[in-house]
């Protein structure tokens, strides 16, 4: 138990991770101040074959370039010019896998979540999709390639084990340009936690 050791990401399996992740806390400690929670949901980009990687075909640019570093460092990227997305970069050098973090529960750090998000109370729906969990955990564009067990963001194991009757999986999110590869069923949900 504690936090992940950075040999986890690089299973080549990143589907399986993606899954897996599901129940495992991750924090950030920025400014000193700390914050994360549960993650319950997440989706698995397979680099070179997965037409809604950004790492496709081998692609390789500015934007992608962390993508191809060694697993177990955070892969964060602008979306629509304003959102920011944290994803676990799997998988060994150059091979471009990653997991996107698109939902959180709260644990630590609630008051700081509610400042930087605007929001009055802390429910679920400040963390539950990836712009949030970004915005909610103060990551910026300054934490990517940041290493998943470093002192500004880390992954913890506590225990806590998500039976398999309560993932959901399904199709991703926003990558209907990904034709076929739109409907692989690579996005994972805790079903307990995302309908409370």
């Amino acid at each position: 138990m504690g936090t992940i050791s950075l040999d986890y990401f690089l299973n080549d399996d990143v589907v399986f991770l993606a899954k897996d992740l599901l129940g495992k806390y991750v924090f950030t400690q920025i400014g000193g101040q700390i914050s994360g929670g549960i993650i319950t949901e997440t989706e698995a980009y397979k680099a070179m074959i997965d037409r809604a990687s950004h790492a496709f075909g081998g692609r390789r640019t500015k934007r992608n370039e962390m993508m191809y570093a060694r697993g177990g460092v955070a892969y964060v990227y602008l979306c629509y010019g304003m959102h920011r997305m944290l994803n676990f970069v799997t998988n060994g050098k150059d091979i471009a896998d990653a997991v996107l973090i698109r939902s959180i529960l709260p644990t630590h750090g609630e008051e700081l979540m509610l400042q930087r998000t605007g929001k009055p109370r802390c429910v679920p729906e400040i963390t539950c999709g990836p712009g949030k969990v970004c915005k909610a955990l103060g990551i910026t564009m300054e934490q990517n390639g940041t290493p998943l067990n470093s002192e500004q963001l880390w992954v913890e194991d506590r225990g806590l084990i998500v039976p398999d009757s309560e993932v959901i999986c399904g199709p991703r999110v926003g990558v209907d340009y990904a034709g076929e590869d739109a409907l692989l069923p690579w996005r994972f949900q805790w079903k307990e936690k995302i309908e409370k």
